[in-house]
């Protein structure tokens, strides 16, 4: 248990002392839902689930609870370790994670350091490119992954004929039970087993075949949905695509989006940019421009006057957002001066010249020194 000062359990899940299990087990599940990392992404999400955790924890077990009542989180502290807290409680975190998505098994890992049977395989990473195209209007796109498919030669057992044993050190029951006394009584506390690390069994002459991992690797050619909106560094959760141990449970596929470069637009969160081609008549005298979107071309309208690099914003016609709505389409005017000119275009920029000759003249005798 941790030595910062605590707060007070019933506080924590927003329930009075005398609360039923059935109310401290609803408070406790809409709580997980609205501060799991994985969907709440403020600064202090975690340490918040970690806290109402290990509340739901203590107050959902008879035992842990009747103590916790009786002498506060020292009384606790004496009985049980932080694994203890978690592994020896009769509450059920298994039905209520199964209910709300969440990998429970990934949970205790993750956050609490606690492996609750064999390892969890290990998360595999990938990069996953599309197009602007496919991010503006969503995608199914059929992905080859190098997946961990069951041993045909050892069943996934992992060892040879006749080398699977019975866990000398548990006898193969997979857990090492203790027994100790404290000052509130006598406590037993049920751990993993660490000789065979849950499975009850080891390998005494591995298989020749997948060399003991109880897998062989290949690969999977599976469908995954690109969401509308998607943009550069997402990442898509592809459960129990990862690695695998013989006797656990496997990882999670993790594809992390990348966006690949668009020859007319570039992308800024929801916002989209377009360099559009002008001429200085059409920003001297004004001009009606039909500019390209994602879905369809729109027109613009450029009032006479208007300066070279002046950015006219279209609302909406950006990436659609997956919080809702959609960005914007920033248009910069781009002047194109012509490198080669036929004598008639030639002899017009002259005139222009000498007509906007004064006025230039005039304008760069405000230029200070």
């Amino acid at each position: 248990m941790s030595s910062r000062v605590k707060k007070d359990y019933y506080e924590i899940l927003g329930v009075p002392r005398n609360a039923t299990k059935e109310e401290i087990k609803r408070a406790y599940r809409r709580l997980a839902l609205q501060y799991h990392p994985d969907r709440n992404k403020s600064p202090d999400a975690e340490e918040k689930f970690k806290e109402i955790s290990e509340a739901y924890a203590v107050l959902s077990d008879d035992e842990k609870r009747r103590i916790y009542d009786m002498y506060g989180h020292a009384g606790l502290s004496g009985a049980y370790t932080q694994e203890d807290i978690f592994k020896t409680s009769t509450f059920d975190f298994d039905e209520i994670f199964r209910d709300l998505g969440f990998d429970l098994d990934s949970i205790f890992e993750r956050f609490f350091g606690i492996r609750r049977g064999p390892p969890r395989g290990r998360d595999v990473v990938m990069n996953l490119e599309i197009s602007l195209e496919e991010a503006f209007n969503g995608a199914e796109k059929i992905v080859s992954v190098p997946v961990s498919e069951v041993c045909n030669a050892c069943g996934g057992s992992g060892a040879a004929p006749g080398g699977l044993k019975t866990c000398r050190v548990c006898g193969g029951t997979g857990q090492k039970v203790d027994s100790r006394q404290t000052p509130f009584g006598f406590f037993t506390s049920v751990t993993t087993c660490p000789a065979c690390g849950g499975s009850g069994r080891f390998i005494e002459k591995k298989c020749s075949t997948c060399k003991g991992s109880g897998y062989v690797e290949t690969m999977k050619n599976i469908s995954v949905k690109i969401p509308r909106g998607a943009d550069d560094g997402l990442v898509l959760r592809v459960p129990g695509m990862g690695e695998r141990y013989a006797g656990g449970q496997p990882g999670d596929l993790l594809l992390v989006i990348k966006l690949k470069p668009h020859g007319t637009f570039i992308r800024k969160g929801d916002d989209l940019y377009i360099d559009l081609p002008v001429s200085i008549s059409e920003l001297a005298l004004g001009s009606k421009v039909m500019v390209p979107t994602l879905d369809g071309k729109v027109e613009i309208n450029i009032p006479n006057g208007t300066p070279p690099g002046h950015i006219i914003t279209i609302k909406g016609k950006g990436m659609p957002s997956m919080q809702g709505g959609r960005g914007d389409l920033k248009v910069r005017l781009k002047v194109v001066i012509p490198k080669k000119l036929s004598h008639e275009h030639r002899r017009l920029y002259e005139q222009l010249y000498n007509l906007e000759r004064r006025f230039i003249e005039e304008e760069r005798k405000l230029l200070k020194d």
